[in-house]
């Protein structure tokens, strides 16, 4: 069963990866494109090819995480500080990912409507709320390392 799991995130994995680079490709092939067009087209595609490239690397980040987690690591059980480590280089491509994202919407929506900055401004909040989660997460997580530590050396 460990076998198969192995595989299907493997495979997982490397469709998450093709998919990346599509969106990569694509967002430079309707950039070129719009700028073809006119410099006005290519000032808003430019914003979007920079979503794109931002949601490919979140994507890229959530394959890579699947590959050395799920089916390269082999040692079974880890110690809290290397699960520590790992969560938090996965939720920080996510914050940096969510909080481009937000940026990018701010500067579409700026000669918009102010109720069209309400999305981007949400998303940044949200990307604020994971930073202070994360926050608390990493001192839950070494206090309660600490703690192991503790009881282990009685």
């Amino acid at each position: 069963m460990q076998y198969l799991s192995r595989l299907a995130f493997a495979a997982a994995s490397i469709m998450l990866m093709l998919l990346a680079l599509m969106l990569l490709i694509f967002g430079m092939v309707d950039l070129v494109g719009a700028f073809a067009h006119s410099v006005h087209a290519g000032r808003n595609a430019l914003l979007q090819a920079i979503s794109y490239v931002v949601i490919a690397v979140a994507v890229f980040d959530v394959a890579k995480y699947f590959v050395e987690e799920e089916v390269i690591q082999t040692s079974g059980k880890k110690s809290l500080g290397e699960a520590r480590a790992s969560l938090t280089k996965f939720i920080t491509t996510i914050i940096i990912a969510v909080f481009i994202e937000g940026l990018v919407g701010v500067f579409e929506t700026n000669t918009g409507e102010p109720s069209d900055m309400l999305y981007p401004a949400s998303l940044l909040v949200v990307a604020t709320l994971i930073v202070l989660a994360l926050g608390a997460f990493q001192r839950m997580s070494v206090d309660a390392e600490c703690e192991k530590m503790k009881v282990r050396d009685d």
